[in-house]
């Protein structure tokens, strides 16, 4: 195994190689052609992989990177919002040479955006001092949940935390607690929801979900009906049982993935 220093000096040369072609995140919006793109992605990739390489070691420590972690973060932001392009072309059947290219989205993966690191943005934003100043962290923070696979699930719970909870947060108070107070209010009122709107017996339904989140397997169809407080025809059940499926997912998706550090 290369030891810590020659994988650092490889993601030195990587992130030179990458300011080369976009100095700056934002510069990856002037990227003129295809071709100028996938120079980008293929430099961040190579980035990326030196990077996910480094956090394995005992040693890494982002103050001794010559970029900052909320940096990298928009860079991968901007690679990401690449990836949704070609899908999006891909199913308006647009050819595109960024088709040619493996974005490894494994190594995304390893090194998502959690929301413990979106808490102490937050955290940040809360101490700025002027409105220009909280306006651009604001956003900053906004365009990492869109750009991020697995938070973009999240944005819209939290950006009502920063419009309507953040307001009344004092500085004494602690930040933590009153993210997580927020989130649980939240997924209790959701559960409350979905239950409602599907008949379904909450605390049947509540242990499905607990059982899904420990093993990782998906409930069965007759499992769900079960929950309902009235068993619906063979022919309803089907339909059913995936909608209610597609929507506990959903909720898992929203509120336990990714929610911890």
């Amino acid at each position: 195994m290369p030891d810590y220093e020659a994988i650092a000096k490889k993601f030195d040369e990587a992130l030179k190689a990458l300011r080369e072609i976009t100095p700056t995140y934002q510069s990856v919006n002037d990227l003129e052609t295809e071709t100028d793109e996938a120079q980008f992605v293929q430099a961040f990739r190579k980035l990326m992989r030196a990077m996910n390489v480094m956090q394995s070691y005992t040693d890494f420590d982002w103050e001794d990177l010559p970029i900052e972690e909320q940096e990298f973060e928009d860079y991968k932001s901007k690679y990401l919002d690449l990836y949704q392009k070609v899908k999006q072309d891909h199913q308006k059947e647009k050819t595109s040479i960024l088709d040619e290219i493996d974005f490894e989205l494994e190594l995304i993966h390893k090194d998502q955006i959690n929301v413990a690191y979106i808490i102490k943005l937050l955290a940040q934003l809360k101490e700025e001092k002027t409105p220009s100043a909280a306006a651009a962290q604001k956003k900053a923070i906004i365009d990492l949940l869109g750009g991020d696979i697995q938070l973009r699930s999240k944005r819209e719970l939290i950006q009502k935390f920063i419009d309507d909870n953040m307001p009344f947060i004092k500085d004494g108070d602690n930040f933590n607690d009153e993210f997580e107070k927020f989130w649980q209010e939240q997924k209790v009122l959701t559960l409350d929801k979905l239950c409602k709107e599907e008949h379904l017996d909450k605390a049947q339904f509540k242990a499905l979900i607990d059982a899904y989140i420990y093993s990782g397997r998906e409930p069965i169809k007759e499992e769900v009906i079960k929950c309902l407080d009235n068993r619906p025809s063979v022919l309803q059940s089907r339909a059913i049982g995936d909608r209610i499926i597609a929507k506990m997912k959903e909720f898992v998706e929203v509120f336990v993935k990714g929610m911890v550090a």
